[in-house]
């Protein structure tokens, strides 16, 4: 009883705003107005800042011999293994450092360690814009233990907003079927409210922004 008295106050308050409307005209609202506080750090630095927060892993290089190497040692000092790359710009950059991957479909599901491009790196977030267009389709950042993520200065933008009219640009009016952003490794505290790393994704991601010189 003491339920129903309650759903029907609540009832009687929405039939009472219903009838007598607001005289507030919403239609003046400003949707383009940023509501966010802008940063004084340079684009690089913030999102570095913001990525680290929610457990990502970054690395900058000063350029793409820098990455060879980088990324070289990392593989190297944890021992990884099944390597997958589909991206021919960034095939090429490990062909140069010797860098042992594959790209062929029989060895996908074996999969440890996926390579891919992004879109574009959204700074205020520390988010990755990611995009069915790439190479490496649907598939590869979300099935590989280890995301790793290889991007340029110049596609590092303040906002989602901004990152969603850089596509626009790209892409005009054939946008890809699917656009997505990571902000950090998957995780879940669904079982047992235990947060938990990797569930139903990589585990961990990494990022390594390349300074374009732009």
């Amino acid at each position: 009883m003491e339920e129903s008295t309650s759903k029907e106050k609540i009832l009687k308050k929405i039939r009472k705003a219903l009838i007598h409307k607001s005289a507030i005209d919403f239609g003046a609202v400003d949707f383009d107005s940023d509501i966010y506080t802008t940063s004084n750090d340079s684009p690089e630095v913030l999102f570095a800042q913001r990525f680290s927060a929610i457990n990502g892993k970054f690395a900058f290089c000063e350029d793409e011999t820098d990455f060879v190497s980088t990324i070289a040692s990392l593989l190297n000092e944890n021992k990884w293994d099944n390597v997958f790359c589909k991206e021919e710009s960034i095939k090429k950059l490990l062909n140069k450092g010797r860098i042992h991957f594959s790209d062929t479909e029989a060895d996908f599901i074996h999969t440890n360690v996926g390579i891919t491009s992004c879109e574009f790196l959204v700074a205020r977030t520390g988010s990755v814009v990611m995009s069915s267009r790439q190479a490496s389709g649907r598939r590869l950042p979300a099935y590989a233990n280890y995301h790793i993520v290889v991007a340029y200065t110049s596609q590092l933008v303040y906002s989602v907003k901004d990152a969603l009219n850089g596509l626009k640009k790209k892409y005009g009016t054939n946008l890809p079927s699917l656009i997505t952003t990571i902000t950090g490794p998957s995780r879940t505290a669904d079982i047992e409210k235990t947060l938990v790393q990797g569930a139903h994704g990589p585990k961990e991601i990494y990022v390594f922004l390349i300074d374009s010189g732009k």
